[in-house]
């Protein structure tokens, strides 16, 4: 299906492949597609200069069909392919989903389901820690992907032939690469695995960007919790702030001044300016007066209702740090044997919690991450299980009653 001439001469004077400009054409697409068991699907946005990313192509691809479909048309309502994306009985497949989804859900309210990540599956299955797209297609559908299209300017018009080369390449490989992730996932057995990541993606609170949480995105060691308040608080302010003005965060203030900020926690005008991460004159503008406001609201917190810097215990104790280093090892263990990458089973901060409290609440402790790993590192910290060597390799050994230690498979 072929969308009318002007409009495909309008995006590409030279491609011939479908283009979706119009409504109707993108009804027809999504019409077939929907005959489907799966389609793999792909974006392409700017979000550079805005808060908000911009949508500004939609790759789509079946059994029969594939397409481009191009959102800044003029004449073209995307409500068929949100619909498409809301039809249960369609597999929606696509290659680290998260802001592809993230783009879905923020047009239309929609979350694409049933949803399938061949980069989560791809990690599940022993291809590392977060691999390419690029990558998968090489070892999996035996194809060469050409990457300099990548950061192109996506919102311009006409796009290339190279662009759009490139931007349906992601989808064509993609069937591939699903159907042979799925063998290997069925033989595997785990299945069940990608179930509980795929959960995630599907929720809506994924994808809410909530002021209150974005002090998580900003790497710095604090010292104690109330620096830890007013990060929180800075933080929150700057993310109210560049959502309201649709623009990137950046453009409000950097990371490394909210970092300042946390760190020195300044009170007054003459205080804000001597910091040095703070471009000359915010001190007295709008934006160091509401800074000056979010430092004073993060010192009006109590301080104890916070939870340890970094997520992280106050202070591990002496037979908590042991303990952790313990359990890297036999993270590392597991991780070899499974072929599964480390940080997909758990952070370096999960171990830490796990190594000062049994109980604590990390995902490591619930759903495969537990079966997998967590009873294991339980059992490391009571003795009922050692790190020892069999056959020149490390492995971990568990007490047996009537044959001493065995292999903990």
């Amino acid at each position: 299906m072929v969308d009318d001439a002007g409009g495909l001469a309008r995006l590409c004077p030279k491609i011939t492949m479908d283009i979706i400009t119009t409504t109707p054409a993108l009804r027809a697409l999504c019409t077939e597609l929907a005959k489907d068991s799966f389609i793999a699907v792909d974006t392409e946005f700017m979000r550079e200069q805005t808060y908000w990313p911009e949508l500004c192509l939609v790759q789509i691809a079946g059994s029969k069909h594939e397409a481009i479909i191009d959102p800044l048309a003029p004449e073209i309502d995307l409500e068929p392919f949100f619909a498409l994306m809301a039809k249960a009985s369609v597999l929606k497949v696509f290659h680290a989903a998260r802001q592809d989804v993230e783009i879905v859900f923020h047009r239309s309210g929609i979350i694409p389901m049933p949803l399938f990540d061949t980069q989560i599956a791809a990690m599940v299955c022993g291809f590392g820690d977060q691999v390419s797209y690029e990558q998968i297609v090489r070892k999996l559908a035996k194809a060469q992907i050409d990457k300099s299209s990548r950061f192109t300017d996506w919102a311009r018009r006409p796009l290339s032939d190279k662009q759009l080369a490139y931007a349906l390449s992601d989808v064509t490989h993609l069937r591939t690469v699903f159907e042979k992730l799925k063998v290997e996932l069925d033989a595997s057995g785990r299945e069940p695995w990608l179930e509980e990541e795929m959960a995630i993606l599907s929720s809506p609170d994924t994808y809410i960007m909530n002021p209150a949480e974005s002090w998580r995105r900003i790497k710095l060691r604090l010292r104690s919790r109330k620096q830890l308040a007013v990060l929180m608080s800075v933080a929150a302010w700057r993310e109210r702030e560049a959502q309201s003005r649709n623009v990137p965060r950046s453009r409000v203030i950097k990371d490394d001044a909210i970092a300042e900020i946390a760190t020195q926690i300044p009170s007054t005008q003459d205080s804000l300016s001597e910091l040095r991460a703070l471009p000359k004159g915010y001190a007295k503008s709008r934006i160091g007066e509401a800074i000056l406001t979010a430092v004073k609201a993060g010192l009006e917190i109590d301080h104890k209702t916070l939870p340890p810097p970094d997520g992280r215990p106050d202070e591990l104790t002496e037979s908590a740090q042991a303990a952790a280093e313990v359990l890297k090892l036999a993270l590392k263990i597991v991780s070899e044997r499974e072929g599964i990458a480390p940080k997909l089973i758990a952070s370096s901060a999960d171990i830490e919690a796990i190594a000062a409290n049994d109980s604590a609440p990390v995902p490591l402790m619930s759903g495969w991450r537990r079966g997998l790993f967590g009873d294991v590192a339980l059992e490391l910290k009571s003795g009922q299980a050692v790190i020892g060597f069999r056959k020149g390799r490390a492995q971990i050994l568990r007490q047996s009653s009537t044959s001493g230690l065995e292999a903990a498979e």
